[in-house]
């Protein structure tokens, strides 16, 4: 039997459950499961060095606690702070943290690993991706833990491989408060010639306890806006609304919650232009390079139609600056732990989310018919059209339809046409955990997870100006002469996900061992309404069931629209032992298997070759040892991921479509460490780094023949009827060689400073290992003054100034949409130097 005991003031650091040591994992009966304390408290207490935890867990795991999180700039995506954690490299693409950015843990990209906030997955339901500038605002974030491995049993992914990160919301206060923060920022880069200033308003009230059960709850509202970094057009348009409800049950740590969560974006992508050459001829070379601006002329108008005229389309609205990538993100969120017996626990965490986004983009309307008489959607070389008589190009055929309101049907004109996604997403995690004796512990978990996702490529009117009438073509879309929508795409897909799992719990005097074994059982039921044409999965959208079937029977090597079903499944165990050597010093170890599953682009594509895609498998090793005391949290890890069938994706998030090669073969292995040291109250110290090797053992496929530039270049040969590119040997593209950083914290009477500098190691753009991106090293610096100290009724007020990149290094930041083979192409410019000022103040 636990012993149990309640304190006074909430924890530090602690989710839901009400833990008393800080908890780890994502859901409720995980972060039960894990504490090792035995004691449920709402008190006091916080394990943490300078805002870092080391967990005393058999996988090597790195918390940040709102204490350093705080310490960052106001708005910034939590994504970006944790690149303070040893193993993790972030790349952002704005300095304020509202358009994204490039992520990855040990080499895996974002699609491999899994990110949670409450216990919510956040990762896309389709092709895993991860959307950093939709996470939580950081005043409410009490934690967030980087796990550098593989998920806890209960884990709701089918992807993760690569190590999870869990977001943990705090928990109401027990008295009434109101918090605001005022924050403006602006960049002082080299060679800028704008101005491009962010606004944010944050702010937070707490009721209190509402009922003598202690009944409390929160609600929050932000604002952001900010100019594009680089190019003199667009921005961000930002706003996210918070609650949380809290009610405990008795006084054992019982409990019911329930939040909900906003987020709306407006941004325009920025920051892209081509690396090495291409379109419009731009590469970054000096600090002025990264300001440009638009070369379309804008402002700008569509072309004007006349009657009786094939009129011709222009570029305005085409720029990749000026799409749009809207957002609507919300979920509601419960979590609860019920104490059945004095040994007998049971958790559930139920969950609903909504997405409703695009990637923006245009493309060419014809106001008659296709070519061979459809009305739709189709990606052709149209001979008809002077301007691209022969270059093939993604058409919109309204079959009679006056686009441009000059009285006839016979003319081109430039539409918006998004890549629309709406996903409906419904899961739960339960968890029964029984206490067989002090210091053993079982637990079983059913974990569900289904989503419902909605691809479709409506057209919208542009305005005169190349504006979109609605950044949400589908709330409007332009229809064919038959009252049917063209679209580009069109499909339907279920994301199923039953597990079971079981895991053991044992102490052994200073021996703490645990095993677990997790069985996913994952199906994606697909709908595909257009014809698919080739085995990349793209499509052409015939309107009507006639056409279609008249544009089948002409185009013989194509697939009608169809429906199919594929199932994985794959018991994965794991094993973790921790050993105390002393207090302060433990040693740990833990094996575990993990599975992939393909993502919908790469089985969309199956319905055309008949053969389904073969899942990600691999096994991962860790080993370390930790030393934890009230000054120094310390922890150095070795590790070892061997993979069959590696799939490696490139997302493109302009089209939102992904791509997979399969590596065959990888190994990976490194190591990580890190030190945060306290010697005095008034200096924190802490240092990281990690090192990677990354191995591909085999030459991979490249198709029945090699490109003959690819032969000439010396990256491909051909062999037995077939293409390879050389491969074996290299490494995967976009994983730093190593990372390592540090960071120091001083308090000066009222005045508290902070800095942090990590350097990057190279990455290469591709697996060829051809292109290498430069290492860089950038250096951030917070000041914080505490109004407080001057007068005691501000004891919750302050004022906070923060500089990113304050040396302005010029330097090449992510690496989406990249191939095996890319020697050129688009990547994201590093942010450049900025600061925010932002006032804090509550009671």
């Amino acid at each position: 039997m636990k012993l149990k005991y309640l304190l006074a003031t909430s924890v530090v650091g602690l989710t839901a459950a009400a833990a008393a040591a800080p908890a780890y994992a994502q859901s409720t009966g995980s972060v039960d499961f894990d504490d090792d304390s035995v004691i449920i408290v709402t008190g006091n207490r916080s394990t943490d060095v300078a805002g870092v935890d080391i967990p005393d867990s058999p996988k090597a795991k790195v918390q940040i606690d709102s204490e350093l999180i705080g310490r960052q700039a106001p708005g910034q995506t939590i994504n970006d702070t944790l690149n303070l954690v040893p193993g993790v490299s972030f790349q952002n693409d704005d300095p304020f943290g509202s358009l994204g950015g490039t992520f990855s843990i040990r080499g895996f990209s974002s699609d491999r690993i899994s990110q949670t906030f409450d216990g919510v997955p956040l990762n896309d339901s389709g092709n895993y991706a991860l959307y950093t500038n939709q996470m939580l605002d950081p005043e409410i974030i009490e934690y967030a833990t980087v796990t550098l491995g593989s998920t806890d049993v209960d884990s709701p992914t089918a992807a993760a491989a690569g190590g999870t990160i869990n977001i943990r919301s705090k928990n109401p206060d027990e008295e009434f408060g109101v918090m605001a923060s005022m924050t403006y920022g602006n960049i002082i880069a080299r060679g800028s010639s704008f101005e491009r200033p962010m606004y944010r308003a944050f702010g937070k009230i707490e009721t209190g306890e509402l009922t003598s059960g202690g009944l409390r709850a929160y609600v929050t509202a932000s604002k952001t806006q900010n100019d594009s970094v680089f190019s003199n057009y667009g921005g961000v348009d930002k706003q996210q609304y918070n609650a949380k409800l809290f009610q405990p049950i008795g006084t054992n740590g019982d409990f019911i919650s329930i939040a909900g969560h906003y987020n709306e974006n407006r941004n325009n992508f920025n920051g892209s232009p081509a690396f090495f050459g291409g379109v419009p001829g731009y590469s970054i070379q000096d600090p002025e390079d990264r300001f440009y601006n638009l070369y379309d002329g804008t402002p700008c108008t569509l072309v004007a139609g006349t009657n009786g005229v094939k009129d011709r389309y222009n570029s305005c609205g085409t720029p990749f600056e000026r799409r749009y990538n809207p957002s609507n993100t919300g979920n509601i969120r419960g979590s609860s732990r019920f104490s059945i017996t004095d040994s007998l626990t049971l958790t559930v965490d139920p969950s609903y989310q909504y997405v409703k986004a695009n990637g923006g983009g245009t493309s060419i309307g014809y106001e008659g018919l296709s070519q061979d008489g459809f009305t739709g959607g189709e990606y052709v070389t149209d001979v008809r059209n002077p301007q691209r008589s022969t270059r093939s190009t993604q058409y919109y055929y309204f079959g009679g339809v006056d686009l441009n309101g000059d009285g006839d049907t016979l003319d081109y004109v430039t539409i918006s046409s998004p890549s629309q996604t709406v996903t409906n997403r419904y899961g739960v995690i339960a968890n029964l955990i029984y206490d067989i004796t002090e210091g053993q512990r079982v637990r079983i978990a059913y974990t569900f997870d289904r989503a419902r996702h909605r691809q479709t490529g409506t057209a919208g009117a542009l305005a005169f100006n190349g504006e979109p009438l609605d950044v949400f073509a589908i709330n409007d879309p332009l229809l064919d002469a038959n009252g049917v929508a063209p679209q580009k795409r069109n499909r339907k897909s279920f994301a199923t996900l039953n597990q079971v799992s079981a895991e053991y719990r044992g102490e052994f005097g200073g021996l703490v061992a645990t095993l677990g074994l997790r069985a996913p059982f994952f199906t994606r039921d697909l709908d595909q309404y257009c014809v698919t044409t080739d085995g990349e999965g793209n499509v052409n959208c015939i309107n009507g069931d006639a056409d279609i079937a008249a544009y089948v029977a002409a185009n013989t090597d194509t697939v009608a629209p169809t429906s199919a079903k594929f199932k994985y499944d794959k018991l994965l165990p794991n094993v973790g032992l921790t050993y105390n050597l002393t207090p302060a010093f433990s040693v740990f170890g833990s094996y575990a298997q993990n599975l992939s599953v393909p993502g919908t682009d790469a089985l969309y594509g199956a319905l055309y070759t008949g053969v389904a895609p073969i899942p990600e498998t691999s096994d991962s090793f860790d080993a370390g040892v930790r030393y934890q005391t009230g000054t120094v949290q310390a922890q150095l890890s070795g590790w070892f991921n061997q993979y069959q069938n590696r799939l490696r994706a490139a997302y493109d998030e302009a089209t939102q479509t992904t791509s997979y090669v399969n590596l065959g073969k990888v190994e990976k292995y490194g190591v990580d460490g890190s030190i945060a040291f306290q010697p005095i109250r008034a200096l924190s110290l802490y240092v990281w780094g990690s090192y990677l090797v990354s191995d591909i053992k085999n030459d991979v496929l490249a198709g029945s023949v090699c490109d003959p530039d690819d032969v000439t270049d010396g990256f491909c040969y051909n062999q037995g009827g077939a293409g390879y590119y050389t491969t074996e040997g290299n490494r995967e593209a976009g994983a730093p060689e190593y990372t390592a950083g540090a960071r120091a914290q001083g308090n000066l009477g009222p005045v508290e400073l902070g800095f942090q500098v990590k350097r990057t190691g190279q990455r290469w753009l591709n697996d060829i290992n051809t292109v290498a991106l430069p290492a860089y090293t950038t250096a951030d610096a917070d000041v914080r003054v505490n109004l407080g100290y001057f007068e005691e009724n501000l004891d919750k007020a302050y004022f906070q100034v923060n500089f990113t990149n304050i040396f302005d290094e010029v330097y090449v930041g992510g690496t989406r949409g990249y191939d095996i083979a890319t020697t050129g192409d688009y990547v994201n410019i590093g942010p450049p130097r900025a600061f925010t000022a932002s006032l804090i103040w509550g009671f």
